[in-house]
């Protein structure tokens, strides 16, 4: 694992520590790449405030603070800057006229809510509802074909515990999808550190079978995770067990307006 491209900040409201401590520990730790990917805001109306991710008022100061240092780092470790992205309809073309403003190399999907996060269901819920992955599946798979999303981080965040045909129905449409586009999936160390319901097995048996190409991420909310043996030894395991097509780093897919 050289590179990590899910790496959150302080302006989450879920994170801590300072974006130079992931950096040292990410050089600490000999990696060659660290992209910073902090929950991107969202241009909410009616004066909505999310509590899992910056504010509209913090992205310019977000990039400043990683293209900085990203040039003071510059001999040390090559840093990127990008965002972890929901994708919402109602406010994507906003959010993308906001984003294109700046020097934003990528975005990581990161699917957390159907529909959307002010309304709507949060997709790591359990639920045999059938609806509900169709529903995941569908806005996932409509999010990738944007030509946006450089990958797909935790693709297996759904947490369907109904008849596995159903979900392997379901999923194994998106895979297919995210193949055809090219489009990489992430194993998510935090879910195999936290002990979270993903990495879902299931899933990555379907991945191996479609043949995704695959990539390791720490996804982390403080800087002591930016590398952890333990989590890369278990991905490693899955990797080896479904014979997935791993892959060190990835081509951005930098995001803009069609």
């Amino acid at each position: 694992m050289i590179a990590n491209y899910h790496t959150h900040t302080w302006r989450c409201k879920h994170a801590s520590g300072t974006e130079r401590e992931y950096v040292e520990n990410a050089i600490k730790h000999g990696l060659k790449i660290l992209g910073f990917s902090d929950h991107t805001p969202m241009p909410y109306t009616e004066g909505y405030v999310s509590n899992v991710k910056m504010g509209m008022d913090q992205l310019e100061g977000y990039v400043d603070t990683v293209l900085n240092l990203k040039e003071q780092y510059k001999d040390d470790i090559e840093i990127h800057l990008g965002l972890e992205v929901e994708y919402y309809p109602k406010f994507f073309t906003k959010l993308l006229e906001t984003t294109t403003q700046y020097p934003i190399e990528y975005f990581l999907l990161g699917q957390h809510y159907l529909g959307n996060e002010i309304d709507d269901l949060y997709s790591g819920d359990s639920t045999n509802d059938e609806r509900q992955l169709e529903r995941y599946c569908r806005q996932s798979q409509e999010a990738l074909e944007t030509g946006c999303f450089t990958y797909f981080a935790h693709p297996d965040l759904m947490n369907y515990t109904g008849d596995k045909r159903i979900y392997e129905k379901w999923m194994g449409g998106l895979c297919h999808c995210a193949k055809k586009l090219g489009i990489p999936l992430e194993i998510n160390f935090a879910g195999i550190m936290d002990k979270r319901h993903y990495p879902n097995e299931n899933f990555w048996r379907i991945v191996g079978e479609v043949g995704n190409d695959v990539i390791f991420a720490s996804d982390a909310h403080q800087p002591e995770n930016v590398w952890n043996s333990k989590a890369l030894a278990i991905a490693e395991e899955i990797v080896n067990k479904y014979h997935l097509k791993l892959i060190d780093t990835v081509q951005f897919h930098t995001p803009r307006i069609s």
